[in-house]
């Protein structure tokens, strides 16, 4: 039996159904309870991390000036991280596309005549859809991250960065593993299914000609590819088989080796609550003579998909700082109680909702953006400061302005104004009108007043939750008036 399955197909689903897809999770008390107790548990072991606030904003700061620094430096970063790791005996590879990244990746795989892959954690292989384009080929491709496996062996996406399998029980993997893994029984034993994931994983690893990772951070100088990890996967993928094929975002390189260890330290402790991860891989080339270990091969697939649109715009260039650490969805009220699969997108919560529209436009994803309360908690949490509610609020303009046809206005984004309605426009342009002109909202409050009867009872997705708005039966000046 393959541990592959095609039962629930990948794919990116359209944003028309998050309402729904949050609804069902919200009516799920036990999801609910599932949900806040693990991002809970996550805080608390963050907070412990950082018990010095002053501290933490320091490391902060210097976080945020490495990834503004040397995003200000990408282009000449990526040439010069190309010029090292090709001198070091590294192939790279430039993919604009989900598409050109699959056709690269397959084409290594094939020239090799090989059919097994295995792969450690990636959200960049994630994103392109990497297994769905393998499985077409009639190529193997075996998650070796134990969360990921979980969610390969159900048909889904992770449902959170770092965490893929966060929304699973122990009874569903222990279900899962007895009907999906050959003469396995069940067991709800949680050390036991972690056994019988390694089991099938060690095979695996022998077996495999085709080892992929992800990148955390490249740096340019060295031609070094760092890879943070816990489980020893990643070490295993880029080690036992002939073949290692890296993937990652272009925004995802420093210029030195000594930027790296303030970021390192700002993602173990937001991302797990971890002082330090178990393993930290440093893979500069492929093995050399007189080595006994390592891949004979190393490549590297430098993946844009969208990721140059926003880096023209000074603004929307600071998304890209994120280095993965998921904190900011730990403390989203709005993902802490629906869970990652309800967005529909490869990197769901706030992270999500202003990476997505670059990578996917915003004609699928305009409904995303305004899923969030602007509260400031994952701006507030974020370990290199990414500005995320104002980028939203930046986004939401986007999506709700008139399109470029219209306005006669260069986009800054693809399918800006997809959520553009001309009857809201209208409704906002008399809004403007009433609250600008002082003698008109005189009169407009005061013909409220006296028609507050006529209010609808019905308004629209305000009234599905709340009771409708109705004017005061006398406005405030009538009142001050009456007083004074």
């Amino acid at each position: 039996m393959s541990e592959q399955t095609t039962e629930h197909p990948l794919h990116f689903r359209p944003d028309e159904a998050f309402r729904a897809r949050a609804k069902a999770v919200v009516d799920s008390p036990f999801l609910r309870q599932s949900f806040r107790g693990a991002m809970d548990f996550l805080m608390s072991k963050r907070a412990a991390q950082f018990p010095d606030a002053d501290e933490l904003e320091t490391l902060r700061s210097l976080g945020e000036q490495i990834r503004q620094y040397n995003l200000s430096r990408l282009p000449d970063l990526l040439l010069q991280l190309e010029t090292r790791l090709t001198a070091n005996g590294v192939k790279v590879h430039w993919a604009e596309t989900p598409d050109d990244a699959n056709a690269i990746i397959l084409g290594i795989i094939q020239g090799h005549g090989a059919t097994k892959m295995v792969k450690g954690k990636s959200m960049v292989s994630e994103e392109i859809e990497l297994n769905h384009a393998a499985e077409a080929a009639g190529i193997e491709a075996l998650e070796s991250d134990m969360g990921e496996y979980i969610v390969q062996l159900a048909g889904e996406k992770p449902s959170h960065i770092i965490m893929p399998a966060i929304h699973k029980t122990k009874e569903e993997i222990a279900r899962l593993f007895a009907e999906k893994v050959p003469g396995v029984d069940y067991t709800d034993n949680v050390d036991a299914l972690i056994q019988i994931g390694r089991n099938v994983l060690r095979r695996k690893f022998l077996e495999a000609e085709i080892g992929l990772s992800g990148v955390n951070f490249a740096v340019a100088e060295t031609g070094t590819l760092c890879l943070v990890e816990n489980e020893g996967n990643g070490r295993m993928c880029t080690t036992a088989p002939g073949i290692h094929i890296a993937i990652t975002g272009i925004e995802k390189i420093v210029e030195k080796l000594e930027h790296v260890p303030p970021l390192y330290s700002l993602l173990t402790r937001s991302a797990t609550g971890q002082n330090i991860s178990t393993y930290f891989n440093m893979i500069s080339s492929p093995r050399k003579p007189g080595e006994k270990d390592g891949p004979e091969e190393v490549h590297l697939v430098l993946l844009d998909n969208g990721r140059s649109q926003a880096y023209a715009d000074e603004q929307l260039r600071k998304t890209l700082q994120c280095i993965r650490c998921g904190a900011c969805m730990n403390h989203c009220p709005v993902y802490t109680r629906i869970g990652g699969h309800a967005y529909g997108t490869t990197y769901p919560g706030p992270i999500g909702k202003i990476i997505s529209p670059h990578m996917l436009g915003l004609d699928g994803t305009s409904g995303l953006v305004t899923a969030s309360s602007l509260c400031g908690a994952c701006g507030e949490v974020c370990p290199v400061k990414i500005p995320i509610p104002e980028l939203l609020i930046r986004l939401r303009s986007e999506a709700f302005a008139e399109p470029p046809g219209h306005a006669g206005k260069p986009s800054a984004m693809r399918d800006q104004g997809a959520g553009y309605s001309p009857l809201q426009a209208a409704i906002w342009r008399g809004w403007a009108a009433v609250y600008s002109t002082p003698a008109l909202y005189r009169a407009v409050s005061w013909l409220g007043s006296r028609l507050r009867a006529l209010t609808p009872r019905r308004q629209g997705g305000w009234t599905s939750v709340r009771t409708p708005l109705q004017p005061a039966p006398q406005r405030l000046r009538d009142l001050m008036k009456q007083r004074h």
